[in-house]
């Protein structure tokens, strides 16, 4: 698989494949046996998928509340020392996002919070520095130029050894990076077929150097019916080559810039080595501006 950058000279740079894998939906229950899960992994690294992207707030089913909080992040650890690869994966996680009970998330920000945040994952994680660290997303009760820098401050303790953002608007990325400088290597945003707001997003990080990791990539493809009513050009470039829609909407993503890195979630080994093969595909200038019209 083609590769792309996360991270600059001060930092360090890490290759990672263009295609990551998002963990969000992993969960050891009887829909997803362990050997399933691990066979997920195995097929990511086989495909050359070495990008792997948690949250201390993922876990399984919302009735759970704050006992899910770790949960991924423990059951990712997990797997990573089952097939002994840890060295092969750049593992990102976040923090910032609390699981409530009734199902509800909550946002919590505060300096007290965060800190403790990096120390909970740095422990389920089994690490003694998180490779990439993310800040999940803005809390309305915390300026964000305190939760900046709370983490300058994270940064600078060495317990982790890059910062991202989560759902930050461009004057939020502009203003990390004025404090942060090169501890700042990503963005985290929704982008896909059905949500392309993300745009301006993804021209600072080319401008700023740095990688924009579009969640639900893949969002609005999913559903037959929802593809050919409302993604037509999708659905006929991947018929004209052979290919699912799935891939050529990562393709196209690939495309907006060199900087993205699109993060698919999945759970079967099929899921992700498809969405690894899309880092293959060229679109044509004609196919491309038929997408992005589209």
């Amino acid at each position: 698989m083609q590769t792309r950058e996360i991270g600059n000279d001060t930092v360090g740079r890490v290759q990672v494949g263009a295609i990551g894998l998002g963990l969000m939906t992993f969960d050891q229950s009887g829909a997803q046996p362990r050997e399933q899960l691990l066979d997920t992994m195995r097929a990511a690294l086989d495909a050359g998928v070495t990008l792997f992207d948690t949250a201390d707030a993922y876990g399984p089913g919302d009735e759970l509340g704050a006992d899910a909080q770790g949960a991924n992040e423990r059951l990712v650890a997990g797997l990573l020392d089952e097939l002994g690869v840890r060295d092969q994966v750049l593992l990102a996680t976040k923090g910032g996002h609390v699981r409530a009970g009734g199902g509800a998330w909550a946002l919590d920000s505060s300096a007290g919070h965060l800190r403790s945040a990096v120390d909970a994952s740095l422990e389920r994680l089994g690490v003694e520095q998180i490779a990439l660290w993310q800040h999940h997303r803005p809390d309305p009760d915390v300026a964000y130029e305190d939760v900046v820098g709370t983490l300058r401050e994270i940064f600078e303790s060495g317990k982790v050894a890059r910062v991202g953002l989560s759902n930050a608007d461009p004057a939020q990325i502009r203003l990390a990076h004025s404090v942060l400088g090169d501890a700042l290597v990503s963005v985290q945003n929704q982008f896909s077929p059905a949500f392309r707001s993300s745009q301006p997003e993804i021209d600072v990080c080319e401008e700023l150097g740095l990688a924009f990791l579009p969640w639900s990539p893949l969002g609005g493809l999913s559903d037959a019916k929802e593809l050919a009513d409302k993604h037509p050009a999708f659905a006929r470039v991947a018929e004209d080559r052979g290919v699912s829609a799935q891939q050529v909407a990562l393709a196209w993503e690939l495309a907006q810039s060199p900087v993205v890195i699109p993060i698919p979630g999945a759970k079967r080994p099929q899921s992700i080595t498809d969405s690894a093969a899309a880092a293959d595909i060229e679109l044509t200038p004609d196919e491309l501006a038929a997408l992005d019209a589209s």
